[in-house]
């Protein structure tokens, strides 16, 4: 609890057990009060899951005030409560994929079919969940496509501003900008939120790990679950790589892996083995169960 984890589990060992556990640990023993205790999932449904389980492990007054949400609903707190740092004014919109696609059309060359749009539109959302700007975005181009993309990226951004809104990519991009280059700002949510635990790990993109770095700070006091095995989501961007970076980024960060599964027969999971097995791995896993060998 003082300082980085990284706790690699394969699937069905109690991943989000882990994290509900210790939660209840660290307001039980009081180490931190549940305001001051952030964790953070990728869907809402899997943040539902984990607040109905520890509303069952902490009882009463004492979650009071505790933040369990996904990524983007961290960041769309960060903004309300940072609108005008992000130049933004109170009760700003949130676009979705259609009002982007409205937007980009609109920007966009006339005529422009609408696999070229869509492109357009995927490529100014890689340039954010890398958390670039549109002059940054401008420099990293090498196709035509993603010097177009990277020009109305920089329009698109000023459109939005003057109708007061953000993307979903924003809801992460813009707390990230202003946490790395605001360092009294940084401190102050480190204040506000001085232990993380982090689910799925493994599905990070770079935003979202920098976005965590910058909450965490150098101390790290946090706990990350993951599984590098059960990375499916490189095409919008993650980055399993991040749950190596974490031992370069906290030298003192500790590994626990959980091997044991509670969810198959050992049959299933010698099958699963000799599959995984042959992925490339910083920290292999051999995942084995107390339910019999099975049909």
């Amino acid at each position: 609890v003082g300082g980085p984890l990284l706790v690699l589990a394969g699937a069905g060992s109690g991943k989000t057990k882990v994290i509900t556990e210790k939660i209840a640990h660290l307001i039980a023993t009081g180490r931190h009060e549940a305001r001051h205790i952030a964790a953070i999932t990728f869907t809402n449904k899997a943040a539902k899951e984990m607040r109905e389980r520890v509303a069952k492990r902490v009882r009463g007054d004492a979650a009071e005030g505790l933040t369990i949400s996904t990524f983007h609903s961290l960041g769309l707190r960060f903004l309300q409560i940072e609108h005008e740092r992000a130049k933004l004014r109170r009760g700003f919109s949130i676009f979705d994929g259609d009002d982007q696609m409205a937007i980009i059309k609109d920007l966009a060359t006339p005529g422009l079919k609408n696999d070229a749009l869509y492109s357009i539109q995927n490529l100014i959302s890689a340039a954010k969940n890398n958390a670039l700007s549109p002059e940054q975005a401008a420099e990293a181009a090498r196709s035509g496509r993603e010097r177009e993309a990277a020009g109305i990226y920089a329009r698109y951004q000023a459109r939005l501003q003057a109708y007061n809104a953000v993307d979903f990519d924003d809801l992460i991009r813009l707390p990230l900008t202003l946490l790395e280059a605001e360092p009294d700002l940084a401190a102050g949510w480190r204040e506000r939120l001085r232990y993380l635990l982090v689910d799925e790990c493994q599905d990070t993109n770079g935003a979202q790990y920098r976005l965590l770095k910058q909450l965490a700070g150098p101390k790290g006091n946090m706990t990350c679950v993951g599984d590098d095995d059960q990375s499916i989501y490189a095409w919008r961007g993650a980055q399993p790589e991040n749950l190596d970076q974490l031992a370069t980024d906290y030298p003192n960060l500790r590994v626990i892996k959980l091997e044991q599964n509670y969810r198959c027969t050992a049959r299933i999971l010698r099958c699963a083995n000799t599959l995984i097995e042959k992925n490339p791995h910083a920290h292999p896993k051999k995942l084995w169960s107390q339910h019999g060998d099975g049909e």
